[in-house]
Parts: structure tokens; C-alpha cells; sequence
């Protein structure tokens, strides 16, 4: 489990689902958008619980937050690109 810390803003990664790196907001301007999930249930109560046990919210950050967050999630030391060579021009 690791913290990160953007703005005024902390982020258990334990909870990052996914992110979206080079986007745009509406206005342009360059976003990054994390998708946290967090239990809506005590862990105790999970086995129990077939589906639906997850409240997801996205996280849109612009400016410096998207930049920082952008090197965060594209770093050696924290992701492993599985597909290194791929060009998102390439997708049909």
C-alpha cells in the first residue's frame, strides 16, 4: 500500500482501478482521470457479497495534479507497459 499525494488531495493506490493518461477536459486542457473503488461493505461481510460491492468514482485532475500523475503512472518504477511499442494511431 502506498500514498500519494496531489495538491490537496491523498490517494491510497490500494483503491486506484484505473487510469486514464492523455485526456482532455472539455475546455482542452490536458487531464488525467483516476478511477477509485472503495467497498461499500465492511471486509468482514465480502464473502457473503456476490456482486455490486464497490462504490467507483472518477478523479479528473488538470494542470501540474495531471502532469505529476502522468509521470507517476507512467514510471519504470511503478508500472510495467505490457505493450511498450503500442500506438493508440494503430487501433481500427
Amino acid at each position: 500500500m502506498a500514498f500519494i499525494k496531489i495538491q490537496n488531495v491523498v490517494i491510497n493506490t490500494s483503491y486506484v482501478a484505473a487510469v486514464k493518461l492523455d485526456h482532455h477536459t472539455s475546455l482542452g486542457e490536458k487531464s488525467v482521470s483516476v478511477l477509485i473503488a472503495t467497498s461499500k461493505f465492511p471486509l468482514s461481510n465480502l464473502d457473503t457479497i456476490a456482486q455490486d460491492f464497490c462504490h467507483y468514482e472518477w478523479v479528473e485532475f488538470t494542470g501540474q495534479a495531471a502532469t505529476a500523475l502522468q509521470d507517476y503512472f507512467t514510471s519504470f518504477n511503478n508500472v510495467i507497459d505490457l505493450l511498450p511499442q503500442y500506438q493508440e494511431s494503430s487501433v481500427g
